[in-house]
């Protein structure tokens, strides 16, 4: 049947694969393939995501890396936009490519029900390795040859059927710009890995989010038929049991710290790994996180406290950013206790995302 492991010991577990249980001393990439990229399709969350994970994390001389592209930030799992490393994104790349047609079919289907979709590509990509380009300037572009679609669904073209990458100044530290492309193979002078099995993706997948089930497996990544790559796998695997008799995959050498080990507070970004990374959330989000973030269908930045998702909080800057105000936001009122060490790491917080500005922490309610 497997050691049935409570809710708090799957919080643990997490939250040590994630490295939100003590910030580390590792490097930014070794922590990014740990952690088998960042969900960053906000262009800075990957520093805060970083910031709350690695001990003395060097924002700027991170961003000298992703513009010496060491970096890039493309669309892998789910068909989202992630934070990877170059050898990852080649890797990767082709894992998705099925989840990626498979979702340009089912969301623009009909306005491209004409279109040769393999010319529009190629198309497409003489042009973005000529110069990048947003989507909506390869869509305007392309619907001279095909003026009978659209040209959104033009440019989506591009963004599922080739490997694109959004290149910088979009995704450096403090600095901004249009989400312009060209392909990965272009930017980076290789071409994509030959291999799309997802035997060594799955075995990753639960070095940084187990213990899981194939259904969390599945959720994190978009792919299906999961379960026979774990059955597959299931001799090299520890297996457990949630308390409401889940079925949980693991590695067997894999940190489980117990239930009581301390979480400290952490400030991470929307769409942070730590609450995507499972199909069933209650490790890390109650109820009442729940209802507030996700299914209001509004994401925002949230804290955690004792390892669970207890709130959210927003920063804000005066036009001179001369003044920052961090606003911590929990669901409900927190005792003596939480709050204190939730200040403290809110005034680091500050120091990292505004050094230099006069700094304020506010207490507030969620949906104030």
């Amino acid at each position: 049947m497997g050691e049935v492991l409570s809710r708090r010991a799957l919080n643990r577990a997490t939250l040590d694969r994630q490295l939100l249980l003590r910030r580390v001393r590792m490097d930014a990439a070794e922590a990014v393939e740990h952690l088998v990229g960042l969900q960053a399709q906000v262009p800075h969350n990957h520093y805060t995501a970083l910031w709350s994970r690695l001990e003395g994390f060097d924002a700027e001389a991170f961003s000298a890396r992703f513009e010496r592209r060491e970096f890039v930030r493309l669309g892998l799992l789910r068909g989202t936009i992630h934070t990877v490393t170059a050898r990852d994104a080649l890797a990767l790349r082709p894992l998705f490519q099925i989840l990626l047609t498979r979702m340009l079919k089912s969301s623009f289907g009909r306005p491209l029900a004409t279109v040769d979709v393999e010319a529009a590509a190629e198309r497409a990509r003489a042009l973005v390795e000529e110069e990048p380009l947003t989507f909506g300037e390869i869509g305007k572009i392309l619907i001279a040859d095909w003026p009978e679609s659209e040209p959104a669904a033009l440019g989506m073209v591009a963004r599922h059927l080739l490997a694109m990458v959004q290149v910088p100044p979009r995704g450096l530290w403090q600095q901004g710009g249009l989400a312009r492309h060209t392909t990965l193979q272009h930017w980076l002078g290789e071409e994509l890995a030959v291999d799309a099995t997802p035997d060594a993706l799955v075995m990753r997948y639960f070095a940084a989010f187990g213990p899981a089930s194939v259904r969390d497996l599945q959720t994190w990544c978009g792919l299906t038929r999961l379960a026979e790559v774990v059955d597959r796998h299931r001799g090299e695997l520890a297996v457990f049991r949630d308390e409401n008799g889940v079925e949980l995959f693991d590695l067997p050498d894999a940190p489980r710290p117990g239930a009581d080990v301390p979480a400290p507070p952490r400030f991470l970004p929307e769409y942070d790994n730590v609450f995507i990374g499972h199909k069933d959330r209650a490790r890390i989000a109650g109820d009442e996180a729940t209802r507030a973030v996700w299914l209001a269908n509004v994401d925002y930045p949230v804290f955690l406290s004792d390892g669970f998702i207890q709130g959210t909080w927003t920063l804000d800057t005066d036009r001179r950013h001369t003044r920052a105000t961090l606003t911590i936001k929990p669901f409900a009122a927190l005792p003596r206790d939480r709050r204190d060490p939730l200040e403290a790491e809110a005034e680091k917080a500050l120091a990292f995302h505004a050094p230099g500005s006069d700094h304020a922490v506010e207490w507030g309610r969620h949906g104030d």
